[in-house]
């Protein structure tokens, strides 16, 4: 029984929705995972050049203290990781289990390691403002304004990056168990208990 053309071009039409939708995900994900690399190169080039001398503390650069060292590095590995995972998103090949389950446990991962360099670099932020100056470098931001204003500017830049990551994690949690069906509920109905439970 041959089909009807209308009904093969409703089929056609119906099939060309879906591409066009499944096309205009795939953009929209590699624009949303290009966001967060360029957001962490800003953050990156801003704490490489954060440096800066004064007649209390000498000069001091970002590379003197551990918690910015990190923020440098995790910043640097996340703009390398959003742009392969932009690359990869919009190639038009089919999704499978395993790249969902990819993208879904690296989103998380790497939302986790900025969130923990943004911490720990806003913790000797504010220290350097309002730190107890007899045990920390206190007045630090009163000698050295410049590299202040820059750490809290890339600071806010990273946090930023968290909140695209948080996003992605939502968006990849989502591709993830879409895949899987809902769970069948569980009913006693047709089972006689008193026949379990005698003895």
């Amino acid at each position: 029984m041959e089909s009807s053309p209308s009904v093969v071009a409703a089929k056609g039409d119906k099939n060309g929705e879906e591409e066009n939708g499944s096309n205009s995900m795939r953009t929209a994900e590699s624009m949303l995972r290009l966001l967060p690399m360029s957001l962490c190169i800003v953050s990156l080039v801003l704490m490489l050049t954060n440096s800066q001398s004064s007649d209390d503390f000498g000069l001091l650069s970002y590379s003197d203290l551990g918690a910015f060292r990190y923020l440098v590095q995790a910043s640097g590995v996340c703009a390398g990781y959003s742009l392969l995972s932009a690359l990869v998103s919009a190639l038009p090949r089919p999704s499978t289990m395993s790249r969902a389950w990819t993208f879904f446990l690296l989103d998380q991962v790497f939302m986790y390691v900025l969130l923990v360099a943004g911490a720990v670099s806003t913790e000797v932020v504010y220290l350097a403002y309002k730190g107890d100056a007899a045990i920390t470098w206190s007045g630090a931001c009163g000698s050295l304004g410049k590299f202040c204003h820059k750490a809290t500017a890339s600071l806010a830049i990273t946090f930023a990056v968290v909140i695209c990551y948080a996003v992605l994690s939502l968006v990849s949690s989502y591709r993830l168990f879409s895949r899987y069906d809902a769970p069948i509920g569980y009913t006693n109905k047709g089972i006689d208990m008193s026949a379990v439970f005698r003895t």
